[in-house]
């Protein structure tokens, strides 16, 4: 664990270190370490029965908007208060599940999902400059296959089987 805290860091102050590298697993693990007694507030003594977290993003869904902003209110305390954290004011939204809710890399409805729009754009990017590093010789064919196939996986999570079949047809080197 010192290995893996230490392997980075981001000055905070004069004082020394804080951080732990991201997209690593223990980044998950440490976020559901923590982030438990948040859970365990939230499914017990709050009794919400529509919550959902993964690592440090969470969703709470009800029809009652007042309760919602009370709920925003009641977490930052709980957060700063025993966790010596507090809600990223930017990233706390109210928004009508009709219109999709964006979680943990998707857009949420309620009967489907996609891809966030960014996420595909992103993608599409990133195997053109793969296809172009192919014909440069500086990507194998089993490279580019690999990049189509992590991408096919993300997609398979979503409503995106004619995106998914695009991908197939203009990138798969075969």
């Amino acid at each position: 664990m010192d290995q893996i805290i230490d392997s980075f860091y981001q000055s905070i102050d004069v004082f020394g270190k804080a951080g732990i590298p991201l997209g690593n697993v223990s980044s998950q693990l440490f976020a559901n370490i923590y982030l438990h007694e948040l859970d365990e507030f939230i499914k017990h003594k709050l009794r919400l029965k529509f919550y959902l977290r993964y690592c440090d993003d969470f969703v709470i869904l009800s029809h009652n908007p007042k309760l919602l902003l009370w709920l925003i209110c009641v977490i930052d305390d709980f957060l700063k208060i025993h966790l010596k954290l507090q809600l990223h004011p930017k990233k706390v939204f109210l928004l009508n599940l009709s219109g999709g809710v964006d979680f943990v890399g998707y857009v949420q409805f309620l009967h489907h999902r996609c891809l966030r729009p960014q996420t595909k754009r992103r993608l599409k990017s990133r195997l053109r400059r793969g296809l172009e590093l192919f014909h440069k010789g500086k990507l194998s064919q089993t490279q580019l296959d690999q990049k189509i196939q992590s991408y096919l996986g993300l997609l398979s999570h979503a409503n995106e089987f004619y995106f998914s079949q695009i991908i197939k047809n203009k990138y798969w080197v075969r």
